[in-house]
């Protein structure tokens, strides 16, 4: 029988390391983002962007009539709204 040493099953695990960077390094690696990687980054900007916008431009409102806070929460409120309706749209595209 044949005797177990852990180092044999370690010193392989390194050589295939060793093996993966060094095709990495030559240029072998991934290249472009997947398509879902793409579709996440536009989704998560569309719904910080929506907040921030819509966080500005009812501030904005609520300084210029007085208003404050009624026009920032419709305003975010709608933003959030139409950010959620545009996630919707991203989301039937296929993704490749």
């Amino acid at each position: 029988m044949a005797e177990y040493r852990p180092n044999d099953d370690l010193n392989s695990r390194i050589a295939k390391a060793r093996a993966s960077e060094q095709a990495r390094a030559e240029g072998g690696g991934p290249g472009k983002p997947a398509k879902g990687y793409s579709q996440g980054s536009r989704v998560l900007a569309t719904l910080l962007g929506a907040l921030f916008g819509g966080g500005v431009m009812g501030w904005a409102i609520d300084q210029f009539f007085g208003t404050s806070p009624w026009a920032l929460l419709i305003v975010l409120t709608l933003a959030v709204i139409g950010a959620f309706m545009n996630i919707i749209k991203m989301s039937k595209e296929r993704a490749e």
